[in-house]
């Protein structure tokens, strides 16, 4: 049974770390955009999903895993829905600070789990793989949330 959800747990991260990449660099709006959005917070669902029922079952060895994965997928979904919300004066900024803190999410676990299987990185502390993609990732989603916040108030005006 453990397998099976480290196999789906695995699939399902490759595919979010490869959808994510491709909606953070299509074109905005309806279309590729939102179709690998929509892939890639489905791809988190089941990322999500298998990460906490492994948690529960190896429990004492890996509880930290329960509690990433639901801050990281809360993100994701935070990103997702706010789309629906339109209206909102702040959804676009969710949008983005959601779905790019969720990517940061993602690429820090599979940091964190596979570091020590690559040469020359292994050599550093496993302490800054946990930080490295937070403190490099997060001025990106002020950099984008400026351009995109500069965009929309040009086309509402």
């Amino acid at each position: 049974m453990m397998s099976t959800f480290l196999v789906i747990h695995i699939l399902t991260g490759i595919l979010c770390l490869i959808t994510g990449i491709f909606a953070m660099l299509a074109k905005k709006g309806r279309g590729k955009h939102t179709r690998f959005g929509k892939v890639y917070h489905l791809s988190y669902l089941g990322v999500f999903v298998t990460a906490i029922l492994m948690s529960i079952i190896n429990w004492e060895e890996s509880q930290y895993l329960f509690y990433i994965a639901l801050f990281s997928y809360s993100l994701a979904l935070l990103g997702f829905l706010s789309v629906k919300k339109k209206n909102s004066k702040k959804w676009l900024s969710l949008h983005l600070s959601g779905m790019l803190g969720s990517y940061i999410g993602i690429v820090t676990a599979t940091l964190v789990v596979n570091i020590h299987k690559v040469p020359y990185l292994n050599q550093f502390p496993v302490l800054l793989f946990w930080f490295l993609p937070t403190i490099i990732g997060t001025p990106f989603i002020f950099m984008i949330g400026k351009k995109y916040r500069s965009k929309f108030s040009k086309i509402s005006n």
